[in-house]
Order: structure tokens, then sequence, then C-alpha cells
């Protein structure tokens, strides 16, 4: 809500080869360069959410991959964004940061090209990455149509295990499982979603799966039983480990939802701020068979209304 505020003190965009902007709260912006190609540039940095610090380095450029991957685009190449303190850099902190970064990115065949950094406290890390998509294959926020089938393509529950890692009481199992799916790339998914003839995408992060979802537009229907979370993350919930976004998130959509008696804690779950998370997809019925990514959680409905199933 508070970005909202700040985005709309932006002016308005009258240039036409801008396709995707933030006044439209899309996950990427992107400006078309000729008839046949358009170019896709997004920013995302963060604190460490992880101990491990290339782990760290790698949540970092899976998640900044991800708003690419949500378009339906492909990323070209990428440029570091590093906040370390001068003092530690002799630690070598930072350059299993950046290793572990510039080794996901590898995998996903992009380099990084650049970068800038400067000296603060407490780290940050991230990119910025510039892709490039086929104008008329884009995948956007809006589009979906009553009837679509939604998907999730990773489980929730990062808030959680980020918090709990924080305060140490996060089981190692579950850390280890957060990780690896922090660190797995959307790029499978999103090429299968432009496959299918997807109406609607975004990426799961920072709003929660109830945020993100209703940034989809149109309403939906929503089966708490089928949406996956990570195991273990009930139990976080339970002993109220939830993040400070995660809470304002539910403070913000709540009076939104027709929760269909889900009580709080599962309420707090499905707004569960999210790093590095999975595609949240629309898909149209004839297509949803074959999808192959995730895991179906709902239906878009036509009268804007978000319904939850318990």
């Amino acid at each position: 809500m508070e970005l909202g505020q700040v985005l709309g003190a932006l002016p308005p965009i009258v240039d036409p080869n801008v396709l995707h902007d933030a006044a439209a709260r899309d996950d990427a912006a992107v400006y078309r360069i000729a008839p046949d190609r358009a170019l896709v540039a997004t920013v995302d940095f963060f604190t460490p959410i992880v101990d491990d610090p290339a782990a760290y380095g790698a949540i970092a450029a899976a998640n900044a991959l991800s708003d690419v991957y949500a378009v339906g685009a492909r990323p070209l190449f990428a440029l570091g964004i590093t906040a370390f303190p001068r003092a530690r850099l002799s630690a070598g902190l930072l350059e299993k940061i950046v290793g572990g970064g510039a080794a996901k990115l590898a995998e996903a065949g992009v380099p990084v090209v650049g970068g800038h950094s400067v000296d603060d406290e407490e780290p940050k890390f991230g990119y910025a990455v510039i892709g490039e998509a086929h104008p008329g294959r884009l995948v956007a926020h809006e589009g979906a149509r009553p009837g679509d089938v939604l998907f999730l393509t990773k489980p929730l529950g990062s808030g959680l295990v980020a918090t709990a890692i924080k305060r140490g009481l996060c089981p190692p199992d579950l850390e280890r499982e957060a990780i690896a799916i922090m660190t797995a790339l959307n790029r499978g998914a999103s090429e299968a979603m432009v496959e299918a003839g997807a109406t609607a995408a975004t990426d799961v992060t920072g709003y929660g799966l109830i945020g993100h979802l209703a940034n989809l537009r149109g309403g939906a229907d929503l089966d708490f039983d089928s949406v996956p979370f990570m195991n273990g993350a009930g139990e976080l919930a339970e002993r109220d480990l939830f993040p400070d976004g995660s809470r304002r998130n539910h403070a913000a959509y709540r009076d939104l939802v027709e929760w269909g008696g889900l009580g709080e804690t599962e309420q707090l779950m499905l707004c569960d701020a999210q790093t590095s998370g999975g595609l949240l997809v629309a898909i149209p019925p004839a297509n949803a068979e074959g999808f192959g990514h995730g895991v179906r959680i709902g239906v878009m409905r036509d009268d804007g209304a978000i319904r939850v199933r318990p």
C-alpha cells in the first residue's frame, strides 16, 4: 500500500512504446524498441534472509530474474547492486555473496556485466536485470478470464522461515528446503506458461499470495487445502513467527477477502511475504492439463471477489 502511494507521485507515462510500467504494478518495465522486440528491465535487492552468504547471493539472483520470467521474457544480462560495510570486507563474506549470485546467474545463462557498490552498515544485495521478449507474447498482471485455472509454481513459507532463522528457531531441514526453493529458477515455468497461452501472471514476493492474487484483478476462488507450503511452515505459523511484512499484507487485504471461516493464522499464511517465490499463473482451462508446473490452487472469477475455501 505504501509503495502504491509513492508510485502515484510519478508523472503519467505518455510514450506509446512503454508497454508495462510502475503505474500498472507489473513485475518489470517493458519498452518496445521494434515491432517484434521489447526490452524488459527490473531491479531488486534486499538484506540477508539466510545465514549462508553464497545462498543469500543465489537467492538474490533468482529473485531478480523472476520479474523477467513473470512477464514471459528471456533475461539477457545483469548488473550487481551491493551495499556492504567496508570494515568487514576482509572477512571474505562479500566474495561468497557475489560468487553465489554469479553462479546462479550463470545457471540461467545470464552474464553479470557490471554494477555498483556503496559502503553501508547493513548489507544489501541484488541485481538489475535486462531481458527481451516479443511484444505480442508478453504476459501481464491483467488479462485473466473467468474460469482460467490458477497455478502456483513454488510452495509458500519463506517469510516465516526467514524470521525463524533470524531468531535461531528454524529447523535445519526446513532451512535447507527453503534455500532450495528460493534458489530455484522460474525459467521453466515461464517458458511453459507462454506456450500454454497464460492470460496473466506474476511472481509471488513481498505482497504474499493474497496481495499478488488481488493484483491479477478479476477475483478468484482459492482452495486453501490445495495451496502448497514448505514442510514445517505450519508449525512456524503456529509459533507466530510471521515477519512484519506479512502482518502488513494481512491488514491491507483482509477486508477484501471472503475467508470462508479460515482462522487468522491460516489467513496470515496466505499473506506471508515471500522472497524468490513461484509464479502465480492463470491458464485457460483447455490448456491447464498440459501446463505441468506447480499446483492448481483455484480458478478466476468474474465479480472481483477473492473467496477462500478452507
